[in-house]
């Protein structure tokens, strides 16, 4: 059934819009008339759809008897679906692109160097880098959307007696220690029972040490991985760590080095091209940095309070020298190495490899140039290509590179880890898989007519919705297409074909925008998604779209065809 609406063109005159509800495109009346008969689709036709057209091998008759029922409103139409129903069907959440299941689906018992891994940045801020609250609350929301390392930068407070959480030599307001590791311990596991690693950057005198070393006991208790060696030979499995919490820590380079401090970000500020963030950046071609750089020292000594360098599960260090001794596999014991992202931009040019073999047993973690001061992100491909586990975003802003790292990380059900690709687990001279096509349609879109004010986008007329679509991945990967633009309608129907080569698909993530066109100013965020190729399932499917800080729409999805050839 259609309704109206009404846009106020000027004071005195009114523009009257028919809002038709969205209707089955010619690809899919086609598809129906072929497996329907007599504009039925009973359960045995619908059953070769789900074999022949959603390549699920398994689907019995059985399964399409359940789908037409939990998909039909009234009981006398479950002999089956009329083509109403079966649009309908095709567009829900329970044929969605992704598997609904929350179980993870990859191999988990290799070592946690066998893994990318869902990493925060300052993981206690609010907002930007110099001056907003330190808080136990995006700590929380990070946990709830699977995000499994947290850091947190930990400092004396003004008495000297107790330790809070900061970015020092800013003017954040702190937050004490406390209050984030009870949070943790009470949130860890709300989205994934995987291992949540706990980084610590450490700028306490040695009493300190020993406070949060009881402070961590008490809080954690059984939960905390302790490893029964100084160092560890090999990391454990991620399922052998379920529900257990690990703490990453390097040297207090201020006590350890005299009180030296560094300078902090300079205040320059990155430009935003767009304001729903530019295109994914390259940091190439900057060289600044931040004070979150390991140490030269490993925690041993008489500067490291004993009972705090033992709860250390992953220890965090450089060595002395350049990339060739930051990067040398020691085979009795392994270690993290923090990079940030210029350094891993250079050393992809000239250790690429070395790079690789490094994150084969040990642990890499990528982090943000020190002058993204409103807490902006980078692009984490470059760091994923080299083995990099930990690419370490902050999780509190929004833009198209943490739209890339929360559609990577809605893989293996979301758990938190997702395994790398072979080539990156093993020696010699390996290719990724040869070159693969992803064929696209893009059908349609619908549900913004429900989830937005009517003015939302234009206050004279319903929107003028095009779509933007590709991959992100290596760079003889990534692409991005356009649609037409549709004008005029609340449920846009593009019905545009798209065919992606794809080098490495292991690593290659596709990207649906959806804008909407303004002549006079930029165009309107209208819905994003990014998905990991590897996940996809094939056939007709509904894809739900996310709003900028990546929370779903209650309504919005668009409908595609997805095949790989």
């Amino acid at each position: 059934m259609s309704s109206k609406q009404t846009y106020r063109v000027c004071f005195c005159f009114q523009r009257r819009f028919r809002i038709p509800p969205a209707e089955p495109p010619n690809g899919i009346r086609t598809l129906f008339g072929k497996y329907s008969e007599n504009n039925l689709m009973a359960a045995d036709r619908l059953q070769r759809f789900l074999v022949e057209v959603q390549k699920q091998d398994k689907a019995t008759v059985a399964d399409a008897e359940t789908i037409i029922t939990q998909n039909t409103p009234f009981i006398y139409h479950r002999k089956g679906f009329n083509l109403e129903t079966f649009f309908r069907y095709l567009i829900s959440a329970s044929n969605s692109v992704l598997s609904p299941s929350r179980s993870a689906s990859h191999d988990m018992n290799a070592p946690l160097s066998h893994y990318f891994i869902y990493t925060g940045h300052n993981s206690y801020l609010t907002g930007n880098q110099l001056s907003s609250d330190c808080s136990d609350v995006p700590i929380i929301q990070a946990l709830e959307r699977g995000v499994r390392v947290i850091e947190l930068d930990i400092w004396p407070n003004s008495t000297k007696d107790d330790v809070n959480v900061l970015h020092g030599m800013t003017l954040t307001t702190p937050v004490e220690l406390r209050t984030c590791l009870t949070s943790i311990k009470n949130h860890a596991f709300s989205a994934s029972e995987y291992p949540v690693v706990v980084t610590l950057e450490d700028h306490l005198t040695t009493d300190l040490q020993a406070k949060v070393a009881e402070m961590i006991h008490q809080i954690f208790g059984d939960l905390l991985f302790t490893p029964d060696k100084d160092c560890l030979e090999e990391f454990p499995s991620p399922e052998s760590l379920k529900r257990r919490v690990m703490i990453s820590t390097k040297p207090p380079k201020e006590y350890l080095k005299g009180d030296k401090s560094k300078a902090k970000e300079n205040g320059s500020q990155e430009k935003d091209s767009e304001a729903w963030g530019g295109e994914v950046p390259s940091s190439a071609d900057d060289d600044s940095d931040d004070d979150d750089s390991d140490g030269d020292e490993d925690l041993q000594g008489d500067h490291v309070a004993p009972e705090y360098r033992s709860l250390i599960a992953i220890h965090a260090g450089k060595g002395k020298g350049g990339l060739d001794d930051w990067l040398k596999v020691d085979p009795n014991k392994v270690r993290r190495l923090s990079l940030s992202e210029p350094e891993v931009e250079k050393a992809a040019k000239t250790h690429g490899p070395e790079i690789v073999r490094f994150t084969q047993r040990n642990m890499l973690r990528v982090y943000p140039k020190g002058i993204r001061v409103n807490s902006s992100n980078y692009n984490p491909l470059t760091g994923w290509m080299h083995g990099a586990q930990m690419v370490a975003f902050n999780m509190q802003g929004y833009g198209r590179s943490l739209w890339l790292m929360q559609g990577m990380f809605r893989g293996n059900g979301g758990c938190g880890y997702i395994k790398k690709p072979q080539l990156l687990l093993k020696g010699g001279d390996e290719l990724f898989d040869p070159r693969i096509e992803l064929p696209i349609t893009l059908y349609m879109g619908e549900g913004w007519y429900y989830d937005f004010k009517h003015t939302h986008f234009d206050a004279y007329s319903p929107p003028d919705f095009y779509a933007r679509i590709g991959i992100a991945g290596v760079p003889a990967d990534s692409v991005m297409k356009k649609t037409k633009q549709v004008e005029d309608s609340w449920n846009p129907a593009w019905n545009e074909e798209f065919e992606f080569g794809l080098t490495v698909p292991e690593l290659a993530l596709l990207r649906v925008e959806v804008h909407e066109y303004d002549m006079s100013e930029k165009d309107d965020f209208a819905g994003q998604t990014c998905l990991p190729v590897s996940e996809l399932s094939k056939g007709i499917r509904s894809v739900p779209l996310y709003s900028q800080k990546g929370d779903i729409y209650q309504s919005v999805k668009l409908l595609m065809c997805i095949e790989v050839l």
